[in-house]
């Protein structure tokens, strides 16, 4: 990654977040901690962030605390070919007329491009989202109540009687921190609590989880494995996790990344 690339994603993260450290940017960039450490103190000269130990705030940090993972504006960079594949076979599980839920995240986000032209049903908590499809579909949209939470671009309810128990869903797509034997994991427990009150409200559970996600651990475990109906990947998903979700019982598609959309085609299995 190019420096001035580098430069931008790490004054990014630190502008959404209290602190961005060294290992999160290392993890994000593909760069050295050697490399991140010296674009930190260049960063630091040039007045643009402050140096901390371990890491790197924002002059001025953001006032309200965001939630463990990411921001949505850096997530949505990253393995965008495969995201719009696997959105795409998301979208061709819907039928004329269905209800669903969409979860918030980079990958769910993609899929709001093939919605263009569908008349669903769509209860979500993404801002993101429902702005999309408000100006550019004829979907009905229902917008979760709360607080928007600005670097991942969702709204979370604090309170357990919000709209969320009063819709009804076939299916539920959402993102993943990671994908493990143990089932979903997620980074964060305010987030646990509110796609929780989501699941319960869907039949079948689809996660959009690009083949990284395989290889990535959590503390938190949202679901186990056997609550999810299918997962949608890549083609780079390896034939070790495959088998993980073959034992399990869930349904595996697999989106092809390099070929151009296929309208109304069907997924492969």
């Amino acid at each position: 990654m190019h420096e001035k690339e580098r430069h931008r994603l790490i004054l990014n993260v630190t502008q959404e977040k209290p602190v961005a450290t060294v290992s999160e940017l290392v993890e994000l960039t593909g760069s050295s901690e050697a490399t991140i450490r010296r674009d930190i103190a260049a960063l630091h000269v040039q007045n643009r962030l402050r140096r901390v130990r371990g890491g790197a705030e924002a002059l001025t940090p953001p006032q309200i605390l965001g939630l463990a993972g990411r921001p949505f504006s850096v997530n949505k960079t990253i393995n965008i070919a495969q995201k719009q594949a696997i959105a795409r076979e998301a979208v061709a599980l819907c039928g004329e007329g269905d209800s669903i839920i969409i979860n918030g995240g980079t990958t769910t986000f993609q899929m709001v491009f093939p919605l263009a032209n569908s008349r669903l049903q769509i209860f979500t908590n993404s801002f993101p989202i429902a702005e999309h499809l408000l100006h550019n579909s004829k979907n009905t949209i229902l917008l979760s109540g709360g607080t928007i939470y600005r670097e991942q671009n969702i709204i979370l309810s604090p309170f357990e009687n919000d709209v969320t128990k009063n819709f009804y869903a076939q299916r539920m797509f959402m993102g993943a921190q990671g994908l493990s034997p143990l089932g979903l994991m997620e980074a964060d427990p305010l987030l646990i609590q509110a796609e929780q009150k989501l699941i319960d409200q869907a039949d079948e559970l689809v996660v959009l989880a690009d083949s990284s996600k395989f290889e990535k651990r959590s503390s938190l475990i949202l679901c186990g494995l056997q609550r999810i109906t299918t997962i949608i990947t890549d083609e780079g998903v390896s034939d070790r996790a495959a088998a993980m979700l073959e034992a399990a019982g869930v349904t595996l598609i697999v989106a092809d990344a390099t070929q151009s959309k296929r309208a109304g085609s069907s997924p492969v299995r």
